[in-house]
């Protein structure tokens, strides 16, 4: 049996605004829950010059997901996810929180809870041998520098 607003009910309404679900988790995640995403990219993911090959591949496997791109990033960034979602006919929504300051640059998710335990997309590790790599290098030189002193 449900009650009937009353007075400070109006109030509260009309002060704080309607009952949210979650709100902190969906200023983080770019208005929408957790656990209907797909794949997440942080800011200096998207801020990098190609398009993570994982995000177009997943955007194929889920036609009816919707790609939301962090506002606060600069619309040079987001050109290329945009293009992207053209191309595969999703719709997308550029999200702009002045009120927080969240780390995700791009989200791809559903209407629906997926529950999906790893969302982010990590370097891959190619990347990785090859700043070991450079690191070898240059190690090798500050030896031969050291040598020659």
């Amino acid at each position: 049996m449900s009650r009937q607003p009353n007075l400070d009910d109006y109030l509260q309404k009309g002060m704080y605004g309607e009952k949210q679900l979650k709100p902190d988790e969906k200023r983080k995640y770019l208005g929408t829950f957790r656990e209907r995403i797909v794949v997440a990219l942080k800011k200096s993911q998207v801020m990098e010059k190609q398009i993570y090959s994982e995000v177009e591949d997943l955007m194929k496997k889920n036609p009816k997901a919707k790609l939301l791109l962090n506002g606060d990033l600069s619309y040079t960034f987001l050109t290329k996810y945009i293009q992207l979602a053209r191309k595969h006919n999703h719709s997308y929504s550029i999200v702009t929180n002045n009120d927080s300051n969240t780390p995700i640059g791009l989200v791809l998710a559903l209407d629906y809870a997926i529950n999906k335990e790893n969302i982010y997309i990590t370097k891959a590790s190619n990347q990785q041998t090859e700043t070991v790599k450079k690191e070898g290098l240059w190690s090798s030189l500050k030896g031969v520098l050291i040598k020659k002193k």
